[in-house]
């Protein structure tokens, strides 16, 4: 199992706890898909900032920029998780990977299909196994949180975050229009109810409730709607950092998915 070959399909946060998460099984040869411009919130435990930085470490374990698929060797040697530009996901024809994982959290099937790869798995919402794939994690935070399913799909999305001292959406920064990003905190900062976190072109985008700011979208033009921070009631700096339980959770439940088929020989 070593010596599989791994297609991420996303490289925010959840997809990083995935490949986290699979990395640390000894499970390292993974390259990560994503689009020129990511919008990742939480960039301190997102892969997909590699596409800005070249290179991205999420507790211990690195990433690096590769070009086409001829780099990644090259990545692979020096014990890092590849991540390329490829919306397309054009690098599963190259590279024939034994295991396509699509964790871009669309909440739909932006096309993936289950011929793709030997082993093909969806997580989240949008997924019917073993219909357009052969497994299926669920994402919904609760009692099936991380389930791995042969036989069904993953709960439909809510649009309701799960909740962290009894609040949900009171989390979540959005964008009040399209426009340009403009930073006044950072991720780590403590923020009060109020205070401005940020302006999106000259409108002002206020912290509804007290707590640490956990993630904030690069300064990048965004669309209306779009989730641009995350403030975490909490107030632990510590969890800035650090890789969620639902990543983590999620990220075992590929991790049985793997080991469930090909432990018992495909």
């Amino acid at each position: 199992m070593r010596n599989l070959k791994i297609v991420i399909k996303g490289a925010g946060e959840m997809a990083t706890g995935i490949a986290h998460r699979l990395f640390m099984a000894n499970i390292k040869h993974i390259v990560m898909t994503e689009i020129p411009e990511p919008i990742s919130v939480r960039r301190t435990v997102a892969f997909s900032e590699v596409i800005y930085e070249g290179e991205m470490e999420v507790e211990g374990v690195k990433a690096e920029l590769v070009e086409s698929v001829d780099k990644l060797s090259e990545v692979w040697g020096k014990g890092s998780i590849g991540v390329i530009v490829d919306p397309e996901g054009q690098v599963i024809s190259a590279l024939k990977p034994d295991v396509v994982v699509d964790a871009i959290m669309a909440k739909r099937n932006t096309g993936t299909k289950k011929d793709e790869a030997t082993l093909v798995i969806g997580v989240g919402p949008g997924f019917a196994a073993p219909v357009d794939v052969h497994m299926v994690v669920e994402s919904n935070r609760g009692q099936n949180l991380g389930k791995t399913m042969y036989d069904g799909s993953a709960e439909p999305h809510t649009g309701i975050p799960g909740p962290t001292m009894g609040y949900t959406t009171e989390r979540v920064l959005r964008s009040p229009h399209g426009g340009m990003v403009r930073h006044v905190r950072a991720i780590g900062d403590t923020v009060k109810k109020g205070e401005i976190v940020l302006y999106v072109d000259a409108t002002p985008v206020l912290a509804p409730i007290d707590g640490i700011l956990r993630g904030l979208i690069r300064e990048i033009t965004i669309e209306a709607n779009e989730k641009i921070g995350d403030i975490d009631p909490r107030g632990v700096k510590e969890y800035c950092y650090t890789i969620t339980e639902k990543a983590r959770a999620i990220g075992g439940g590929v991790l049985e998915a793997i080991m469930h088929h090909y432990n018992k020989g495909g």
